[in-house]
């Protein structure tokens, strides 16, 4: 069957940035990474309109990528913590900082560091997972999945 050329590629990537694609959803898994998972240490460090936040947490709950929990009856207030599918999206934010430390951060003016359990500076290399070797794009080869796809796009009808 054809791919319509009038729909987009189907894609992993878009399908997770459907998820946590928009600048706060990105922020509030920082947040709850380095262990501020209050909405008022969110607020305070994110930056975001409290009714934005609200909307984001309620859709990395229900997307199963953070978990609330009450932290305080009287009045009532939750704590949000990453589940396990949050933890696995930790790679993806410290290599998103790793390049704005890079290419946007002139005379390695980094506003973080991140020490790995060894003692030194964090700094992630995707590597492959059967021969250990650094990923470059000149290694790695596309082969799309979905029926009615190249490569370059949509087959003919």
């Amino acid at each position: 069957m054809a791919a319509s050329t009038k729909d987009p590629r189907p894609c992993s990537i878009a399908d997770a940035l459907a998820l946590v694609g928009e600048k706060y959803s990105l922020l509030v898994l920082r947040e709850v990474c380095l262990g501020n998972g209050r909405f008022d240490q969110l607020v305070r460090n994110i930056g975001a309109p409290r009714d934005i936040l609200a909307t984001r947490l309620r859709r990395l709950v229900d997307a199963g990528i953070l978990t609330k929990r009450v932290y305080s009856e009287r009045p009532q207030r939750f704590e949000y913590r990453p589940t396990q599918a949050g933890l696995e999206l930790e790679p993806v934010l410290l290599t998103l900082m790793a390049w704005g430390d890079r290419h946007l951060r002139p005379d390695d003016d980094r506003p973080m560091v991140v020490e790995h359990i060894c003692g030194n500076k964090m700094l992630p290399v995707v590597t492959c997972a059967a021969c250990g070797a650094p990923v470059r794009h000149e290694d790695l080869a596309a082969h799309p999945q979905t029926p009615g796809w190249t490569v370059t796009g949509p087959t003919a009808a």
